[in-house]
């Protein structure tokens, strides 16, 4: 009786065939099953289409066009009407003053920016070693304003020493150097406009005095040879010297750069 009873007590803790205890298979539920969350997730942001740059790039190559044709335009009508550089110069007549034999300068006068007239006696040269004629007396061979100064009292010169350089500013003018594929299109008496680097937008006239006969490179003082056979044509350019007519009371000085359009005949 008592093996009956301990039988049905194993009978009914031992679980069907088959089955699992309800929490090992609500545990396998959760691994297995996934997540549920109360709100679905957020989509991703859509992403917006890339703008073309083509009209951007069209627009541009238009504006170029145009800009060049008109450029063009502008360049053809200058060309026909003038003739223009400004490979120029505010130009003029030097006086230079120079030591006229070998010696110590003394009582020299001269100053930048002095005035100086011709015959005028600007200094002397102390020979050295001379008793016969112990100094030498420099002149100016020309009227002037003096715009180089290099000499000092007391300082040792050879002959021919440049010891200042002057100007006429009441004779300036300008050079010009003119390409000699356009100096055809120059001529004596033609009007010019200049335009002066120093003063921009002041206009300066002017009037074709001279046009030198023969190419600048000619006047080097040491000229270009070739003997190697490796030519190479270079355009050579022809001075032309301009008379000023209107400089509407700018100080212009020697050696102030230029630009100038000549008139065409």
């Amino acid at each position: 009786m008592a093996d009956d009873q301990n039988s049905a007590a194993e009978t009914r803790a031992e679980p069907a065939h088959g089955s699992r205890p309800s929490g090992e298979a609500n545990g396998v539920a959760a691994r297995g099953a996934p997540a549920q969350s109360g709100s679905s997730p957020a989509s991703a942001p859509t992403e917006k289409p890339k703008k073309s740059r083509r009209p951007l790039l069209l627009t541009i190559g238009a504006i170029v066009v145009v800009a060049t044709a008109i450029f063009g335009t502008l360049y053809f009508i200058n060309a026909s009407k003038y003739v223009s550089t400004d490979n120029a110069q505010v130009d003029g007549d030097k006086i230079d003053i120079n030591a006229p034999t070998t010696g110590t300068l003394t009582n020299w006068e001269v100053n930048q920016g002095s005035t100086v007239r011709t015959n005028q006696v600007v200094g002397r040269i102390q020979i050295l070693g001379s008793m016969a004629q112990p100094q030498m007396t420099i002149r100016s061979p020309g009227n002037g304003t003096v715009a180089v100064n290099n000499g000092v009292n007391g300082m040792y010169v050879t002959a021919g020493t440049e010891l200042a350089t002057a100007y006429d500013f009441n004779k300036i003018y300008v050079t010009a150097r003119v390409d000699e594929t356009d100096v055809a299109g120059v001529h004596p008496g033609a009007l010019v406009d200049i335009s002066v680097d120093a003063y921009s937008g002041t206009p300066v006239t002017g009037t074709v005095e001279d046009v030198q006969g023969s190419a600048a490179g000619v006047f080097s003082l040491f000229p270009e040879s070739n003997s190697s056979g490796n030519f190479q044509k270079v355009t050579q350019v022809i001075p032309v010297k301009i008379a000023l007519t209107n400089t509407n009371g700018l100080s212009l000085v020697p050696g102030m750069n230029v630009t100038v359009h000549i008139h065409k005949q």
